[in-house]
């Protein structure tokens, strides 16, 4: 089928329904979802690849019941079909090991603390959206009018 998702885990309902909110603007050419746990969220991965479709980006909170999101990105990372996926941690509690924790072993792409701006969760998802595209080799003309914009001319002035 070859849609786009974006997957987001956070334990929390109001801070999934916030973070969905935020992610409105790109709901026309991405496919957003919402996961309550990890095991949600595994659940809702083997689906989108089962279906043929790509998990472009996992947002995920760190402090969660039976799984933490270090914990989480670290299965991903280890699951050869998702090499490509763009990871960011969304968390007001992680520890600076934490922290460190991801970014060395998860190959985080993003840390963004919360409270987040909406500006600043746009500006990772434009960003990290067309990294996905170029490194993955998908046609990014139809998501053009949301991707990272300076990215894209980048990239298309070392090809050309």
């Amino acid at each position: 089928m070859d849609n786009l998702y974006i997957v987001c885990v956070d334990d929390q309902r109001d801070v999934l329904s916030s973070l969905s909110g935020d992610l409105s603007p790109f709901e026309d050419l991405l496919m957003i979802e919402e996961c309550e746990s990890a095991r949600e969220a595994w659940d809702v991965i083997e689906s989108i690849d089962q279906s043929g479709d790509h998990l472009a980006i996992i947002i995920t909170d760190q402090v969660m019941p039976e799984q933490s999101g270090v914990e989480l990105l670290k299965q991903l990372i280890e699951d050869g079909r998702f090499l490509f996926t763009k990871k960011i941690l969304l968390t007001g509690l992680a520890t600076h090991q934490d922290t460190i924790e991801a970014i060395n072993k998860t190959s985080l792409d993003r840390y963004i603390e919360k409270p987040w701006s909406s500006e600043e969760l746009h500006t990772a998802i434009k960003s990290l959206l067309t990294g996905y595209l170029l490194d993955k080799g998908l046609d990014y003309e139809p998501y053009t009018k949301i991707l990272d914009q300076q990215l894209l001319l980048n990239y298309l002035r070392k090809t050309t």
